[in-house]
């Protein structure tokens, strides 16, 4: 179902997790579910994998991961402080100690002169604290965005697991 480099990550996340003892969890928008997706298609994920949210409208965004709805109406939902929001909230609404979350606009259409299609925010959270990163991919068309960002969090998770 996915390309084999992201079976490997997601493999190598799932045996690292496992080995530590720590949970994961997801909290997506563009990629609606990919991550999780990716994780889940792993043989024995459920030793690592908590849940995942899939927060595509900001309504989600709020009453799932408790972003606060002055944050996504002052910075909007592909932001930093939203990505750093949505990983933290996916941590305190899980069982989970790390978390990987994606917010970006994967196109074709809803791209803006600030925030372009292909622009992706990413942050992780876990026992280090929380990590940002932010991606601009161009408009590569919808799938490759979604793809691209699914790699990028998955490193981001295989990053806060070394």
């Amino acid at each position: 179902m996915f390309p084999d480099d992201i079976q490997r990550l997601a493999q190598q996340i799932v045996a690292a997790a496992s080995r530590r003892g720590l949970t994961l969890t997801t909290a997506e928008s563009c990629t609606g579910g990919l991550v999780a997706g990716a994780l889940t298609a792993i043989a024995g994920s459920s030793t690592a994998l908590d849940r995942g949210f899939v927060t595509y409208s900001n309504e989600a965004k709020a009453q799932m991961l408790g972003v606060d709805e002055q944050l996504l109406k002052t910075h909007g939902a592909v932001s930093e402080p939203v990505a750093r929001a949505m990983a933290t909230g996916a941590v305190d609404h899980s069982r989970a100690t790390v978390s990987v979350a994606v917010t970006g606009v994967a196109g074709p259409g809803g791209g803006s002169a600030q925030k372009p299609v292909g622009l992706v925010h990413f942050a992780a959270a876990g026992p280090g604290g929380v990590v940002h990163r932010e991606e601009r991919f161009g408009d590569l068309g919808r799938e490759a965005v979604r793809l691209a960002a699914v790699r990028v969090a998955l490193d981001m998770l295989a990053d806060r697991l070394a």
